[in-house]
C-alpha cells in the first residue's frame, strides 16, 4: 500500500464504496482491485486513504484545468468542432509503464493542483460559453466522489459530461455514473489478460464495462494505443476489433502510435504497424482512425463515400452533415452527435 498523499484539501472527503474490516483496515470496493487498506495508507490508486478506520478521497476538489478541442479526447463523433473544459487530478488504478501523464497518475503530492468546487466548475464552463466538461488526463473513476457530485450539478444545469477512462471500475459505481454521462472514451489497452496484468489491471471487467456503457445509450468511442513489447500482437488486435464489432460496427476506434514515455523506452510504434491495424479493423468497423498519423482523421460516409467530417492536424473541423448527424449527400445516419 502507498503512504497518504501530500497536499490534500483541508477537510477530508469521506469516500464512497468501501467497508470496514478488523484492526481499523478497510476494503475499497470502487474498482476490481478491491484493495485492503491499512490505517494511514492508501490503495493502489494512491488517492483513497485510510484514516482512523475510514476511507477518504485525497484528491477531492484538487484539479488541473484546460480548454481543449473535443477531438483531443479523442471524440470524433460527438459534438465535432466544439471546445470542451477538461479537468484532471492525481491518481490511477492501473500502472502502465508507458503512461503519458505519469506526473498526474502516479503523483503522491497534490499541492501543485488547484482547489476547486463543483460550483466553480459549472461557473467556469458557463463563463467560457462551453457546453461540455470532460474528466480526463488521469483516471477519472478514482476521483469518483468529485466526479459524481460535479456531474450531478452539470447535468441539472444542461452541461454535458464526458469521461475519458480506462474502464476499470466496479459495476455498482459505474451504474451510478452512467446516467450522468453523455459520452465516454474507454481505453481498451489490450485483448489479453497477460498484457493487462503487465499494466496492473484486468481485461474482463473492462470488456464488461464497454458493453454495459454502450447498452446504456452513452455515446461510446474506444482508444487503443499500440505499444511494442506490451500489446503488439496482430492476432490479438484482430480478435479485439471483431469483438468491438460484435457490440456494434459503428463504434469509432482510435488506434494510436506509442512514443517513449515514463518507464517504457522501446522505440516508437512503426507507422506501418498502425496502418496495418487500420486496414484490419476496417474489415469489422465502419469508423477507424489514427489521431497521430497524418491523413487518417477524416470521417467518410460508409454508404456513399462522402467526406462528412474533415479534420486537420490543428483540430480545425468542417462538416457535411445535417442537424441530426446524417450524411448531407445520401442522408445515411452516421451516429454522430451534433452540438
Amino acid at each position: 500500500m502507498n503512504p497518504i498523499p501530500l497536499g490534500m484539501s483541508g477537510t477530508p472527503k469521506e469516500a464512497f464504496y468501501w467497508e470496514t474490516l478488523k484492526d481499523s483496515s478497510v476494503k475499497c470496493l470502487l474498482c476490481p482491485h478491491y484493495c485492503l487498506i491499512h490505517e494511514n495508507s492508501s490503495g493502489a490508486c494512491g488517492v483513497r486513504y485510510n484514516l482512523g478506520g475510514r476511507l477518504f478521497s485525497a484528491n477531492y476538489g484538487r484539479a488541473c484545468l484546460a480548454i481543449d478541442p473535443v477531438e483531443k479526447k479523442p471524440l470524433y463523433h460527438w459534438k465535432p468542432g466544439s471546445m470542451i473544459l477538461s479537468l484532471g487530478t492525481a491518481g490511477c488504478n492501473m500502472f502502465c509503464p508507458f503512461c503519458q501523464n505519469a506526473h498526474l497518475s502516479r503523483s503522491s503530492d497534490l499541492s501543485h493542483l488547484a482547489s476547486i468546487t463543483k460550483d466553480q466548475v459549472l461557473n467556469f464552463a458557463r463563463g467560457e460559453n462551453i457546453s461540455s466538461v470532460a474528466f480526463t488526463y488521469n483516471e477519472p473513476t478514482v476521483w469518483f466522489e468529485f466526479v459524481l457530485e460535479t456531474s450531478e450539478l452539470l447535468k441539472r444545469s444542461g452541461i454535458s459530461v464526458v469521461l475519458v477512462t480506462n474502464g476499470f471500475i466496479s459495476e455498482e459505481p459505474l451504474d451510478q455514473l452512467l446516467p450522468l454521462t453523455d459520452a465516454m472514451n474507454i481505453d481498451l489497452k489490450s485483448f489479453s489478460e497477460i498484457s493487462y496484468r503487465k499494466m496492473g489491471g484486468a481485461m474482463e471487467p473492462v470488456l464488461k464495462n464497454i458493453e454495459r456503457t454502450y447498452r446504456q445509450g452513452v455515446h461510446l468511442e474506444i482508444t487503443h494505443l499500440v505499444v511494442p513489447g506490451i500489446n503488439d500482437s496482430m492476432e490479438e488486435f484482430e480478435k479485439m476489433s471483431a469483438w468491438i464489432s460484435s457490440i456494434s460496427p459503428t463504434i469509432p476506434l482510435h488506434i494510436s502510435r506509442y512514443f517513449p514515455a515514463f518507464e517504457w523506452q522501446m522505440p516508437p510504434t512503426p507507422q506501418e504497424d498502425i496502418e496495418q491495424r487500420m486496414t484490419a479493423a476496417s474489415k469489422n468497423l465502419r469508423y477507424v482512425y489514427s489521431g497521430n498519423l497524418p491523413g487518417t482523421n477524416n470521417t467518410k460516409c460508409p454508404n456513399c463515400g462522402e467526406t462528412v467530417i474533415e479534420r486537420d492536424r490543428y483540430y480545425q473541423v468542417s462538416t457535411r452533415l445535417d442537424h441530426e448527424g446524417a450524411c448531407s449527400r445520401c442522408k445515411t445516419p452516421q451516429g454522430i452527435v451534433m452540438r
